[in-house]
């Protein structure tokens, strides 16, 4: 994980882009602004919980998932798990500022890991954990009412501020024409 790693490198945990630093031998330090405690849950976790990291992708590198920036929009909840198969469906609530975002077949980033979003509902939505996905991210151990990291796609985000600027032409129907709603 840190070979070629430097000072001022960008590296995921659980979701949220930090600065490495210093580096040590098996480990690196981050400072955490006070913003950063308060939309993530990094600040519940104690020392040895495990925890998800991604390197940031080089540039004209591959992007193996969809694309995550590392930026936070809220915090949710593991609301149920249960097993299909070999697969894992999860379900997550989360605030109603991250839900405006969330459709079926979209994805949404959880503690850093890019998940096709399954089915939307009332207050949450349902993501599947394919067995390969179990292996390698933290989500498929996590505890009924652990707290996890959310992103949204950021397009969207763009997208709607475009549509609430009235002088900028954008509007619902021009989104439609072009293909974009």
């Amino acid at each position: 994980m840190l070979e070629g790693t430097r000072i001022g490198d960008s590296i995921s945990v659980n979701g949220v882009c930090l600065t490495v630093t210093a580096l040590h031998s098996s480990s690196f330090t981050a400072n955490l602004q006070p913003v950063t405690l308060s939309l993530s849950n990094l600040g519940a976790l104690a020392p040895g919980d495990p925890v998800n990291l991604e390197r940031s992708v080089e540039v004209g590198g591959r992007i193996g998932g969809h694309y995550v920036q590392g930026h936070v929009d809220g915090v949710g909840r593991i609301a149920a798990r249960h097993g299909q198969g070999k697969s894992i469906l999860v379900r997550i609530s989360a605030p109603d500022e991250v839900m405006r975002y969330v459709v079926e077949r979209g994805f949404i980033a959880v503690d850093g890991a890019s998940l096709t979003v399954m089915e939307v509902q009332s207050h949450g939505f349902v993501v599947s954990l394919v067995y390969h996905t179990q292996q390698h991210i933290t989500l498929a151990d996590l505890r009924i009412d652990a707290p996890v990291n959310l992103e949204v796609d950021v397009i969207a985000k763009y997208v709607e501020r475009l549509v609430r600027q009235d002088a900028s032409g954008v509007d619902l129907d021009l989104l439609k024409r072009t293909g974009f709603a």
